[in-house]
């Protein structure tokens, strides 16, 4: 292994509008490596570029991370056996956190390679940040089950354990079921449990409101097709 190798976990904005959430150092960082890992190319291209026009995007080896098809895991490895400095772009937010680029990370440890994480908007953390709801305990569930009846079960489990411990759930669905979660978060969570709705985050439609789910009955919430990091706590 060529000393010379590492990894570089690059964030990218949330919301098209919100160049500004991404620290100039890591612009400055993708100039020093040579591969990049993307979860999608066209979208990472676009990030780069709106980053800075001047940006040589050409200069750069470029590989998409499909987890349907790992073959890039394999030319992962050979980068970092070349000694190549790599960065790994996800579609929005950070690498490996909801996000593609876990498993090139675990590869890296595996081939005793540096990883190193960039500071840049993660919409997980920022929804917590701005829940008012347990920090010190959480826990970020991912998608819901898709099947009503096993959704409100999921709830219901999610509530037993906030009532019980305190602890945050965390949780995303994809926009067009917004409303559709909603309804079942409503009707099954239990009425002095707290909801928050965290929308568009850093975006200039920005909206966190943390409210209980008796008061969301009263005034129910449209959420269109638009990204929602959803919290229940105590």
């Amino acid at each position: 292994m060529q000393p010379s190798a590492s990894v570089y976990l690059i964030p990218s904005f949330l919301s098209a509008d919100a160049q500004a959430s991404i620290p100039a150092y890591v612009l400055e960082t993708v100039h020093q490596t040579q591969v990049i890992f993307a979860e999608n190319e066209r979208t990472a291209r676009r990030f780069l570029k709106a980053m800075d026009q001047r940006f040589p995007i050409d200069a750069f080896e470029w590989h998409t991370m499909n987890p349907e098809n790992p073959g890039h895991e394999s030319s992962f490895r050979q980068c970092l056996r070349d000694g190549k400095k790599v960065s790994v772009i996800s579609e929005a937010g950070c690498p490996g956190v909801a996000d593609p680029g876990q498993e090139l990370v675990a590869i890296a440890h595996q081939m005793n390679v540096p990883v190193y994480p960039l500071v840049g908007p993660n919409s997980i953390l920022l929804a917590l940040m701005g829940s008012g709801m347990n920090g010190q305990q959480f826990e970020f569930m991912g998608y819901l089950p898709i099947k009503t009846e096993e959704r409100n079960r999921k709830i219901r489990e999610m509530d037993l354990r906030i009532q019980k411990t305190g602890i945050t759930c965390i949780f995303i669905e994809t926009p067009y079921r917004n409303n559709a979660l909603v309804d079942c978060l409503l009707q099954t969570a239990a009425q002095e449990t707290r909801l928050c709705i965290a929308i568009d985050l850093t975006g200039k439609s920005q909206s966190i409101q943390t409210k209980p789910i008796g008061a969301w009955r009263k005034n129910k919430p449209d959420l269109p097709k638009i990204p929602v990091i959803f919290l229940l706590g105590k």
